[in-house]
């Protein structure tokens, strides 16, 4: 029986990886696949192995373990490394037989074990890219990231501010023009006006993570989120005098990678929620003074309707490129 080892760091696993294990399933028996964790991984290794776990949950032939790298030399030469390697594999896989790999040690520590080694797209021209080409630029290896790995690297930009400014309307417009997918105000479809209690507000801060956290599953690239629980904290405080902590806990789920901070300087439009057209400003400073505080980078929106949404593009290519 030919038993098959993978060994990598899959730091994100792309379809590169995903192409190397169905050569493997391919050619052996059985696959193990070792995932390498260390205590300074750039992405958290449960989270890794869910997503491997994942994608070859239809797969009989696989298993699956995550093994601290607590006892590789880096500073040594292959030469050296390969012989330790060599020794944590008898002792953790010693049923495999066959090594699997793209990389330069596949040969070396097969040879060192004195079992078959199967090279596969060692010269990466079937899938050019690497793992730590994905974490440097995720959106331009997009086609290399599998489904199941796309939403942790969906950037997240929320349109903030005032009543009023364009959030909703541009939200849509400009998710539209990128082809991907925008998070309404989800509070509006739980109350029907600005006569709501704590209870309400709680649902409404619970309905609007989860509705993020939805649509970022589906998100092409970039998400465009029309509000936050910042925003839900805000307007709390401003009707019932008082925030509930959960708002504030929920507020730590997302993190957003880019605001966009909507000014008042565009007509104040009534739409039966709205009841703020002579305080925008005030509300707008309000908004402002909650990113300051919390040291929150944004960019201004401001202008006319074709200023706003050149200012967004601008910023939203920045990411694609």
């Amino acid at each position: 029986m030919k038993i098959g080892l993978v060994i990598g760091k899959f730091m994100p696993i792309h379809i590169g990886h995903i192409a190397l294990i169905n050569f493997a399933l391919l050619e052996c028996d059985n696959v193990i696949v070792s995932m390498s964790i260390a205590n300074n991984d750039p992405i958290n290794p449960d989270l890794r192995l869910r997503w491997i776990k994942e994608i070859f949950k239809g797969s009989s032939k696989i298993s699956i373990h995550s093994v601290r790298d607590d006892f590789d030399r880096e500073e040594l030469p292959w030469s050296e490394r390969i012989k330790i390697w060599a020794q944590f594999v008898k002792t953790k896989f010693p049923s495999v037989n066959v090594i699997i790999s793209s990389e330069e040690y596949g040969p070396l520590l097969s040879q060192q074990l004195g079992i078959t080694h199967a090279s596969f797209d060692p010269q990466r021209i079937q899938f050019p890219v690497s793992a730590s080409m994905i974490r440097k630029q995720p959106l331009h290896y997009w086609e290399f990231i599998p489904t199941e790995v796309r939403p942790y690297f969906v950037k997240k930009l929320c349109f903030f501010g005032p009543e009023s400014t364009g959030k909703s309307t541009l939200a849509k417009k400009i998710a539209g023009f990128y082809n991907t997918e925008s998070v309404p105000e989800v509070a509006r479809e739980i109350v029907t006006s600005n006569d709501f209690t704590m209870d309400d507000i709680v649902k409404i801060g619970h309905a609007q993570i989860q509705r993020t956290l939805e649509k970022t599953k589906t998100a092409n690239k970039v998400l465009f989120c029309d509000t936050d629980l910042i925003t839900t904290q805000i307007y709390c405080r401003h009707y019932l005098k008082d925030v509930p902590p959960v708002l504030f806990e929920l507020e730590k789920q997302i993190k957003y990678n880019l605001y966009f901070l909507f000014e008042p300087d565009v007509p104040w439009v009534a739409d039966g929620l709205r009841d703020l057209g002579e305080r925008r400003m005030e509300m707008f400073e309000v908004f402002k003074m909650e990113l300051d505080k919390r040291n929150i980078h944004y960019i201004p929106v401001k202008g006319n309707w074709q200023e706003r949404e050149a200012t967004i593009k601008s910023e939203v290519n920045k990411f694609l490129i």
